[in-house]
């Protein structure tokens, strides 16, 4: 698949299989985030994997975003004074992304959480930010994108 195709058809999937997603796929997700670029290499995103009934139950009173997600992954970034952290986790969250699509896993960039709830559910370290959950899994058959997925501004829009 194509760089662009992949761009073009990728969609936020807000209802999964229940499916697990494999443990080689998962890997190769979790590599992409590795992978992705960050400020002066610092790698400051983290990562936690949560595949377990029970895990999933903990972001459950985090989020009504799962939608049924068999895996998810929280995004975090450590707090250096700076916004490296924040901004390495956002980018390592797309790469994901988009080695999920690749692989044919779907996903939704989820922001729509308690924070503070998350660190304590998730019993996070000081400095440690949640940035993002991002459920994943095979879509359901009748999910596809939305009215608005195909809706673009011109570049001169863009332009400043």
């Amino acid at each position: 698949m194509s760089f662009e195709k992949l761009l073009k058809d990728r969609y936020s999937v807000r209802g999964f299989k229940d499916i697990p997603v494999e443990q080689n796929k998962l890997d190769k997700i979790l590599q992409a985030g590795i992978l992705a670029p960050t400020a002066k290499n610092s790698q400051l995103q983290r990562f936690k994997v949560l595949v377990t009934p029970a895990d999933l139950g903990l972001v459950d009173q985090c989020t009504p975003c799962r939608y049924g997600a068999p895996a998810v992954i929280l995004i975090c970034g450590i707090d250096n004074g700076n916004d490296w952290g924040k901004v390495g986790a956002v980018i390592a969250t797309t790469a994901m992304m988009y080695q999920a699509w690749d692989l044919g896993i779907g996903s939704c960039w989820v922001q729509n959480f308690d924070a503070d709830k998350t660190i304590k559910v998730f019993n996070l370290p000081e400095g440690l930010d949640p940035i993002a959950f991002l459920p994943i899994g095979y879509a359901r058959e009748d999910m596809g994108t939305s009215r608005y997925h195909g809706v673009r501004k011109s570049i001169e829009e863009y332009l400043i």
